[in-house]
């Protein structure tokens, strides 16, 4: 399978337009965003764990990141509630589940085969956020390695946003509020993808909180 595969162009993908797609375990679904492979795959995706449902014990050979959404994320290392973002680096293992049910945003085998720092964060603790030059909101970085930056982002209501797209390129998930984007209103689990050398302009229509990853597209 291949979706939304060439990182040199611009990807968009809405909540609205969702197709959920079941997975090999029963209760649990995905929303893919982007995707290079079958059940094995480099991959980005919104996964729905319904109350109750697992997946068997696997390990990430080439990492596993992601950020709870909604609902509380467990694993036998602890449980994840919602705005907990957590990193799992190559070659740990785990057996998720959710008691009362759940969403995450996954990202899997995107790891610099270096980065082999585990990180679990609480991003709603109001903590440590500071004036972003770049793109006139606040920001609030939460991990970084190499050329990779993760961070979170906030925006007033009524703010215009105008970004430069560095090396690496840039992702968005809209956690909350509303954007307008090329004459297009796009709400919270509005996923976008910038290649690297794109610029674009936003308009906030509310108070928008969002996850940010950049440094981190394949040139090829």
């Amino acid at each position: 399978m291949r979706l939304n595969a060439d990182f040199s162009q611009r990807a968009i993908s809405t909540e609205s337009a969702a197709e959920w797609i079941r997975s090999p375990e029963s209760g649990v679904e995905r929303r893919m965003l982007d995707r290079i492979g079958d059940e094995v795959a480099r991959a980005t995706s919104i996964v729905r764990y319904l109350p109750g449902s697992s997946f068997p014990r696997h390990s990430h050979e080439k990492g596993e990141e992601f950020l709870v959404l909604e609902g509380v994320f467990s694993d036998e290392l602890g449980a994840y509630p919602a705005g907990t973002y957590v990193r799992n680096p190559p070659g740990s293992a785990h057996n998720p589940f959710s008691t009362d049910g759940c969403r995450i945003l996954v990202k899997l085998r995107q790891f610099n085969a270096d980065d082999l720092t585990p990180v679990v964060i609480d991003t709603r603790d109001g903590q440590s956020w500071q004036m972003d030059e770049a793109s006139g909101g606040d920001v609030r970085t939460l991990y970084s390695f190499g050329d990779e930056q993760v961070s979170m982002l906030r925006f007033k209501s009524g703010q215009d946003i105008s970004i430069n797209v560095d090396y690496g390129g840039l992702e968005w998930l809209l956690l909350s509020g509303s954007l307008r984007f090329d004459s297009s209103d796009y709400s919270a689990e509005s996923w976008f993808r910038f290649p690297a050398g794109d610029s674009f302009k936003m308009h906030a229509i509310e108070d928008c909180r969002i996850w940010q990853k950049i440094g981190h597209l394949p040139s090829d």
